[in-house]
């Protein structure tokens, strides 16, 4: 299939469906500006002074910094939380704002980026689950029971040769204790799912309510964005509700674009932005 025949196959099965699911993951904010870290070297291109210390995005994104050094741990959030907070986001999620509104049964968004660049673009804080957690939202190191904690008023100032946040770190309101952004890292027995878990049962609801609503193949449609293959659990989920629902997935990918069902499903190789555009121009030249 060509670009262009793809781009008309995703814009008729958009066109045709009553519902949309966006899933999503970090390849979709590449298009915004935040750095690429696929691979060690396009992580070490985003954060250099991590290169001559041997420390990978998967050293830095554990827990235990917030035990061992406080300062480092919170250079590498701190810098992450201000590079999201003046990132806007890419045109592309005006595009799928716009279907996802189109839809008679209603959308939701899965992804696994903690940027906040959905609630950004305008998307609805509850119609969105965050499978990973997300940097605008704090919680306690020492797990006083004061919960989650809104981070929207927390600035963190980071020394960008050593890559240390400057004192003083976010601290408990309750207990005075260390912050540390509410967000699953590697090897975390401490993360507090609850935020995650509320969004997960409002994204139930809304599949228990397809059940029974969206009785034709091709009701739901599926646009995937930027999901890759070294953290699966987005591919996994598109695969598993497009199998469920008889969905047409739409899986846009620089890389790994194959889609389980050539028939069924789009497979489109390239930026969602660029292919996110060819959708919508795809739509309007239909309309």
């Amino acid at each position: 299939m060509s670009e262009i025949e793809g781009l008309r196959a995703a814009a008729s099965a958009i066109g045709r469906s009553r519902a949309l699911l966006i899933t999503a993951g970090a390849g979709m904010a590449v298009d915004s500006g935040l750095p690429d870290f696929r691979g060690d070297r396009g992580f070490w291109n985003a954060y250099p002074p991590y290169e001559s210390r041997g420390l990978r995005f998967t050293d830095l994104a554990n827990p235990h910094w917030f035990r061992r050094d406080l300062n480092f741990a919170w250079g590498f959030y701190g810098h992450r939380l201000s590079l999201y907070r003046s990132t806007a986001p890419h045109e592309g999620f005006d595009c799928l704002l716009r279907w996802a509104g189109q839809r008679e049964l209603g959308w939701f968004v899965v992804t696994s980026n903690v940027d906040g660049q959905f609630q950004k673009a305008g998307f609805a804080e509850d119609r969105i689950i965050e499978i990973h957690g997300s940097i605008h939202h704090l919680q306690c190191t020492a797990d006083c029971g004061v919960g989650i904690v809104d981070g929207a008023e927390t600035s963190v100032a980071v020394e960008e040769q050593s890559m240390r946040a400057r004192d003083p770190v976010p601290a408990c309101p309750h207990c005075g204790r260390p912050l540390r952004p509410n967000i699953l890292m590697f090897g975390d027995r401490d993360w507090d799912s609850t935020r995650t878990d509320r969004q997960s049962a409002r994204y139930h609801r809304w599949l228990r309510y397809l059940r029974t609503e969206a009785v034709s193949a091709g009701d739901l449609a599926i646009i995937e964005c930027g999901a890759g293959t070294a953290l699966p659990a987005i591919r996994s989920e598109s695969e598993r509700r497009s199998d469920e629902f008889d969905a047409p997935l739409i899986r846009i990918n620089r890389f790994d674009p194959e889609v389980p069902d050539a028939e069924r499903d789009v497979a489109l190789h390239g930026s969602a932005l660029e292919l996110l555009r060819g959708i919508d121009s795809a739509i309007a030249a239909t309309s």
